[in-house]
């Protein structure tokens, strides 16, 4: 019984259908475990008539996701390494920000989606992460952190829609007000374009974590060249797909644009963006090119930067600069990678 892959509903069936006890139990020690992270529910009240319970259910729980035995500091931000049980490793970062701190998780070993700018995708797909291990990497954060998360952004190793039923589980597990209680609306799930992920997660109302779109380009030709998907999901496929999105009133997509010095940096590409986006409630995250191993492309200075966003702004694209964090230590966008498996 993984309670790392439970949500209180499914742990409250579990302790039903193995020992016969109600939610009276099953609530007790779900909500100190998420808590506490210990599962010595022998010193909880609501086990002291029941002592022989407790234990079983110590005995029977399985809490394990992976170990972190490696952590790399820039300033704030942490990115730590986790060996998971068959030995693979994922990486997760930290990021504190004004108001609130972020956690970049990782929802598969390597990638399939091949992005040219991006460590992971250069590693090809391994496997898939379970909702275990992608619930583990909060709590080893939160862990870490010594204070809850109440962040989490599916950017960093794996594409979240590739991983579907996993990684739905583990946001319900994040979600679940008895647990780690983090409102969908500071959970957000990147994709590289999956089509068929946007429509599936459409579905699933009332369940509705953020939802961002890594573009990177202006148009098909370009971002081809950028993003092996878009042979398959193209730009107005994926617009089609977005603007069938049910959006809340108040709510946003958010777009990630990769930006390249010399490739999809230019005016022209900006007031394209800019026409594409018109349709689409969305904001802009423009991140200069973090350098990888074995790439030609080169990050562009802040003033480009800012120039993009100001261009993006005069088009009436709310665009915002992101700044790369992480850097030195091999943890900002498009960074991440097991380079024990890529002989980097």
């Amino acid at each position: 019984m993984n309670i790392l892959e439970l949500t209180f509903t499914d742990f409250e069936k579990q302790i039903k259908a193995r020992y016969g006890r109600g939610s009276f139990h099953a609530s007790a020690a779900y909500k100190h475990f998420y808590r506490t992270g210990r599962t010595d529910f022998s010193a909880l009240p609501e086990f002291q008539a029941s002592p022989g319970l407790a234990q079983a259910m110590e005995a029977d729980l399985v809490i394990a996701a992976g170990k972190v035995h490696e952590k790399h500091r820039e300033d704030d931000v942490i990115k730590f390494v986790t060996r998971l049980s068959d030995g693979l490793e994922i990486e997760s970062v930290i990021i504190p920000m004004t108001g609130r701190t972020s956690l970049c998780v990782s929802c598969q070993v390597g990638c399939r989606m091949g992005c040219r700018f991006c460590e992971t995708g250069r590693m090809g797909l391994i496997r898939n992460l379970t909702a275990a291990e992608i619930v583990g990497q909060v709590i080893a954060a939160r862990n870490e952190l010594g204070r809850d998360i109440r962040n989490v952004v599916f950017m960093g190793m794996g594409e979240a829609f590739d991983n579907f039923d996993a990684v739905v589980q583990a946001v319900r597990v994040m979600n679940d007000p008895r647990g780690l209680n983090i409102a969908y609306r500071y959970i957000t799930l990147s994709t590289a374009g999956l089509i068929d992920g946007i429509e599936k997660l459409a579905a699933l109302h009332p369940f509705r974590p953020n939802l961002g779109v890594s573009l990177n380009a202006s148009s098909d030709a370009l971002r081809s060249k950028l993003m092996p998907i878009n042979e398959k999901h193209s730009m107005q496929r994926l617009r089609a797909g977005l603007m069938a999105f049910p959006l809340k009133k108040y709510e946003k997509f958010m777009i990630t644009y990769v930006l390249i010095e010399g490739y999809n940096n230019q005016p022209e590409h900006a007031r394209e963006l800019a026409e594409y986006l018109a349709p689409i409630r969305a904001e802009v995250n423009v991140i200069a090119y973090n350098p990888v191993s074995e790439r030609d492309f080169l990050p562009p200075d802040e003033a480009a930067v800012e120039r993009f966003c100001e261009l993006l702004a005069s088009e009436g694209v709310i665009a915002r600069k992101r700044p790369a964090r992480g850097r030195t230590i091999l943890g900002a966008c498009g960074q991440l990678g097991n380079r024990h498996l890529t002989g980097c």
